[in-house]
């Protein structure tokens, strides 16, 4: 799931591909809130899976969101 997550950084919302690890941090990765509230309609709508941008916010790095698109997705 970090794949498609940083694919969708990348290609939707113009994160430049090397500040995105799993490890980075919101801040690392220069996603504002902003680009957060994106993200969260962006994997609602395109991927049916269903994150508030509250807690993609609370997620600690990178890789906390790409879980938390994993455990999302199995429960659809």
């Amino acid at each position: 799931m970090f794949e498609t997550l940083k694919e969708i950084l990348v290609d939707k919302l113009k994160v430049d591909p090397s500040r995105i690890t799993p490890d980075a941090t919101r801040e690392e990765a220069e996603l504002d809130s902003l680009a957060v509230v994106e993200l969260s309609m962006l994997l609602d709508k395109e991927y049916g899976v269903v994150i508030s941008d509250d807690e993609l916010m609370e997620a600690e790095n990178i890789g906390e969101m790409a879980r938390m698109m994993t455990e999302r997705r199995a429960t659809v």
